[in-house]
């Protein structure tokens, strides 16, 4: 059964994380997983003319692409960190939207060559809503690509995530966790081909890995 997500209390949430999030003096970077420089690259979205990130976030990987040439949009749900990233990158071409994104996909009439989300709203939007909506927008032979932390063992689903301590008001959101063959199976259901979800190691031994998965409209 669906859990029910407060979206104005989501996006008073992800305000506040803006806030100690962006940084002006961010340059653009393109990475899958938490540890700089590790892991693969921005290759995995194959040679796209057009891209979609959703729950962009500080726009550092849009930014990346737009100077790739990429046609580089965005979603996010703050509108301090849409309005502080689309200042930021607006002279590389960036387009960054606010919304709320399965209500911005659903009002949304273009396709894109690859959409992606870094540990962003694939990380925290139902899978069996999100992802209709994403092959839809793909553009034949697109590539949809996102990554985020595995599933803790045992705890998979919906998960409930308190900002920043068990102490003050309660700001929440939900994450939702899956092993990989579910993250497969999901994809499949909702028309994709190809699908692969594998869990990349970290740097270093015993630390927490990063779930990619990639998979073809």
């Amino acid at each position: 059964m669906p859990v029910p997500h407060d979206i104005a209390a989501e996006t008073e949430l992800w305000d506040t994380f803006a806030e100690s999030a962006f940084r002006d003096d961010a340059e653009p970077s393109f990475c899958w997983t938490q540890y700089v420089g590790h892991g693969p690259g921005p290759e995995l979205l194959g040679r796209p003319e057009s891209v979609l990130e959703t729950g962009c976030g500080t726009g550092r990987a849009l930014a990346h692409l737009a100077r790739q040439g990429v046609k580089a949009t965005g979603v996010d749900l703050s509108p301090h960190m849409v309005r502080r990233a689309s200042e930021k990158w607006a002279p590389l071409g960036v387009r960054i939207e606010q919304g709320e994104i399965l209500a911005w996909l659903a009002a949304d009439r273009s396709r894109y060559d690859a959409v992606y989300s870094i540990f962003g709203a694939a990380w925290f939007t139902d899978p069996s809503r999100l992802f209709p909506l994403v092959r839809a927008h793909l553009a034949p032979g697109g590539v949809f690509v996102f990554s985020q932390p595995p599933a803790v063992p045992g705890a998979y689903g919906p998960q409930g995530m308190y900002k920043g301590g068990f102490a003050g008001r309660a700001m929440f959101t939900y994450r939702y966790s899956y092993k990989p063959a579910v993250w497969e199976r999901h994809l499949l259901r909702a028309g994709f081909t190809s699908v692969e979800a594998t869990v990349v190691e970290a740097p270093q031994p015993g630390h927490i890995g990063t779930l990619i998965v990639r998979a073809h409209a």
